[in-house]
């Protein structure tokens, strides 16, 4: 994942000053040291890595905290709203009303992933009842009104283009003014993108966006774009209103520092992240989760989320009992693992899960994992229903193991390397025993109602001595923002 490395620079620059037995200013600019390298070699641009070090020097003023102060967490604190005000210009996107037309026009250089964002973004709101349409004024680049066509007949949303006519502001014009009549309330405008920033790209998106007068202007930006990120995305603002940002290609290795970049130099909000080429490989972005994934700990409500995609709507109370009981059986192991299989690249829902990227996805090994998985329930296949609803692996002898190991042609060993992974799982969910569980069992009603009070019962105990106790977290959680936000820190636990 795009920015993994970074992510991992800075945890270790904190992590290294936890370890230090007084936190002094030698210390503090040390750490800071560290996560400017990080920053920079990511293709942060320099004066917002300045800015938000001298930032963190005015909030973390060593000589002005009393003795009691727990410096370490007021720094941390610190550096983690630096980089969310980083990504959050602190004002909310436009968003498109159901049953009311709204033109949405996409821009951005060529190669960026325009085309193929627009439909994600289609088809990302017709899954939630809105009435999408596609139109393809780019008439500079060979090829694309079929790219589009093709993609809009994939996901079945209507479409509107021209083979003839070389006018992109006449096809785009004529395209909103098409949708309009047949009641479409999110009209997608497609536009040309060029090799490089060029006068005649900014007259005609000029142009395009004076006949069309669209509601939101999404600057669509390739996350590997580098250094040049934020001069690239401040002269598409000075040309048109860019009121969202959307970055792709987050599934890549680039360094991928300049999306941070892009943020502050249009002062919009990133709405969304596109992490592959698959129409439902496109995220939601929200600042606080991210920023929390970035720093390896986790994403605890995007997590929840995820599975409540996955999870059929009358099956999710009854995995919700099951969370609360913390009777973890090899056949919840089973389907959960499946459901896993169904959320998407592992590495990114394990990002979610704090601490559990490190020692379940090791850094480039997604596909043995995914092996690893399918492996086990191959395993599980050819056990018993009784074995499967038992929660006791000392059930499991040595000539159960050899029957299992026989019938899914696997040896011994991975049999007891698969009960031990069984044993670990159980440990964690166990923890999860006692939750307060919503009455109509909705697992997103769960995500956002989880408070300190939950969140405790999954910290490791040197986490939460860390942050002063349940009151510490509790002060934190007020100073922070929400128990959702506070989630993507805190869900599951990471020991430091």
């Amino acid at each position: 994942m795009v920015l993994a490395e970074l992510g991992g620079q800075i945890a270790s620059a904190l992590q290294k000053m936890s370890n230090v037995t007084i936190i002094d200013e030698k210390a503090l600019n040390e750490c800071l040291k560290e996560i400017t390298r990080a920053l920079l070699h990511s293709d942060v641009s320099f004066p917002l890595v300045r800015e938000m070090q001298s930032n963190i020097k005015k909030i973390v003023n060593l000589e002005e905290l009393a003795a009691g102060h727990n410096k370490r967490r007021i720094i941390e604190q610190a550096i983690f709203s630096e980089l969310c005000k980083m990504l959050d210009p602190g004002k909310p996107a436009f968003s498109p009303k159901k049953a009311k037309p709204s033109v949405v026009m996409f821009v951005g250089l060529q190669g960026a992933g325009k085309t193929t964002t627009c439909t994600k973004y289609a088809y990302y709101h017709q899954k939630k009842g809105y009435k999408p349409a596609l139109v393809c004024a780019d008439t500079f680049r060979a090829g694309a009104f079929d790219q589009l066509k093709q993609n809009a007949t994939k996901a079945r949303i209507p479409f509107y283009g021209s083979y003839t006519e070389s006018d992109p502001v006449k096809i785009a014009v004529e395209g909103v003014d098409t949708f309009k009549k047949e009641n479409c309330d999110l009209i997608i405008v497609d536009t040309s993108g060029r090799h490089k920033q060029e006068a005649t790209l900014f007259e005609e998106m000029r142009q395009v966006a004076e006949a069309t007068k669209p509601d939101l202007v999404i600057f669509v930006m390739d996350s590997s774009i580098g250094q040049a990120a934020f001069d690239q995305a401040q002269a598409f603002k000075q040309s048109v209103a860019v009121g969202a940002v959307i970055i792709t290609k987050m599934d890549g290795h680039a360094k991928g520092g300049g999306a941070l970049s892009a943020v502050a130099a249009t002062k919009s909000p990133v709405i969304f992240i596109g992490t592959g080429e698959h129409m439902d490989e496109f995220e939601v972005f929200d600042v606080k989760p991210f920023v929390s994934r970035l720093l390896g700990m986790g994403d605890w409500s995007g997590f929840v989320d995820k599975l409540q995609d996955v999870v059929p709507k009358d099956q999710q109370p009854e995995l919700l009992e099951k969370l609360s009981q913390g009777n973890f059986t090899l056949r919840i192991m089973y389907d959960q693992f499946q459901n896993l299989l169904n959320m998407g690249p592992l590495s990114e829902v394990f990002s979610m899960l704090p601490g559990a990227a490190a020692q379940m996805m090791p850094k480039g090994h997604e596909k043995e994992s995914q092996a690893k998985i399918k492996r086990y329930m191959t395993m599980m296949d050819s056990m018993t229903n009784e074995e499967l609803d038992s929660s006791n692996p000392k059930m499991f002898n040595e000539s159960r193991m050899m029957r299992i190991a026989r019938g899914s042609g696997r040896m011994v060993r991975e049999v007891m390397e698969m009960l031990e992974e069984y044993k670990r799982l159980a440990k964690m969910w166990s923890k999860m025993k006692g939750l307060k569980i919503p009455k109509n069992g909705d697992m997103s009603a769960l995500s956002r109602n989880m408070n300190a009070q939950h969140m405790s019962k999954v910290l490791p105990p040197q986490m939460l001595k860390q942050f002063g106790g349940m009151g510490g977290l509790q002060s934190l959680m007020k100073q922070m923002g929400s128990g959702k936000d506070m989630m993507g820190m805190f869900g599951g636990g990471k020991d430091k």
